[in-house]
């Protein structure tokens, strides 16, 4: 059991639900990202996703697009957020999660990636251009270290294909709540409610719903049919305006809806 299912376990023990919030690493300077996975952690975080910059990031609204540009700007390499982590992580308790497309991983060869990021302490990987069909160039790799793919599905992922995702893992299958890109959002679809709850009866896993979600309202909501969120760009946004305040206070006030959900 590693620190994901670990995690995940004690909520389910708690009657909790899970708050994972992004970080994009190098945005503000590597060197300030074990300060901020700390900051992150003290104020409840579950897990923290750690965002890899990448010229072509498909999936990412403006926010974090542009954190991206900022962490390159910076001079951020692929193993210069490894590095930081291993120096790190005797700080941080919770899971660590690395989101990153697929092209820095072949870049950095696969069998390096996995063997220095088992080494630095994360515990799962998020590869969203990473189709299952092509899930054996990676997948076996990280399990054989235990480290957790995290599989992703849509508004528009047949159940069938959702139920196969499901069970490829023991994490969390993170489900996206927009038929779009990151971005915070004032409402959702009325539809994401009856799809949560469908991925919810036939996932064995937990199912954390992310993308777009920005304040307590749709946390509270949203909880009502999944395990969990994640939460990038309103995270990034009080990072990048020093509101240090307001983030703790934005996710106690999300720590306290979750658990009450």
């Amino acid at each position: 059991m590693n620190r994901i299912e670990r995690a995940f376990q004690v909520l389910n023990e708690t009657k909790g639900k899970a708050f994972v919030p992004y970080i994009m690493a190098g945005d503000g300077g590597l060197e300030n990202l074990v300060k901020r996975l700390s900051i992150l952690e003290e104020c409840g975080a579950t897990a923290i996703e750690v965002g890899v910059p990448f010229s072509d990031p498909v999936a990412d609204g403006p926010t974090i697009q542009l954190a991206g540009i900022r962490a390159l700007e910076h001079g951020t390499t692929l193993k210069g957020i490894i590095a930081a982590i291993s120096q790190g992580r005797d700080k941080i308790s919770i899971p660590i999660i690395l989101m990153t497309y697929l092209n820095p991983v072949y870049a950095y060869g696969i069998e390096s990636f996995i063997e220095d990021i088992k080494k630095a302490g994360v515990d799962g990987c998020i590869i969203p251009d990473l189709p299952m069909e092509e899930e054996d160039l990676i997948a076996p790799h990280l399990e054989k270290v235990g480290i957790e793919l995290i599989r992703l599905a849509t508004l528009t992922t047949p159940i069938e294909r959702i139920k196969q995702l499901a069970s490829n893992g023991r994490g969390f299958l993170y489900t996206v709540t927009v038929k779009g890109i990151t971005g915070t959002r004032n409402e959702f679809d009325h539809e994401l409610y009856s799809f949560l709850k469908r991925v919810k009866e036939v996932s064995p896993i937990p199912v954390l719903a992310g993308f777009g979600i920005s304040n307590a309202e749709q946390v509270k909501e949203l909880t009502k049919y999944c395990d969990g969120v994640v939460v990038g760009s309103k995270i990034v946004d009080l990072f990048t305006s020093n509101q240090l305040d307001e983030l703790a206070s934005f996710m106690t006030s999300y720590k306290q809806i979750t658990h009450l959900a």
